[in-house]
């Protein structure tokens, strides 16, 4: 029997989710010396910025509307 899919998937971590794995490591192994809050930064930023762009987004929609 072939062992055949039709679609892909990509498993494993994202650049993001390593980088804020290293940080951590870093952080709690005394090699940085920074706030938590920077820790885990690569992990909040984005969402940030996808909340902020999807509020700007909802504004420009909604002002169009009137």
């Amino acid at each position: 029997m072939e062992n055949s899919t039709t679609g892909s998937s990509s498993g494993g971590i994202s650049f993001i989710g390593l980088l804020t794995i290293v940080f951590i490591v870093l952080k709690l192994t005394g090699v940085i010396k920074w706030s938590w809050l920077w820790v885990i930064a690569p992990a909040w930023i984005p969402l940030v910025i996808y909340l902020i762009i999807a509020l700007i987004v909802f504004l420009l929609a909604n002002s169009r509307r009137k």
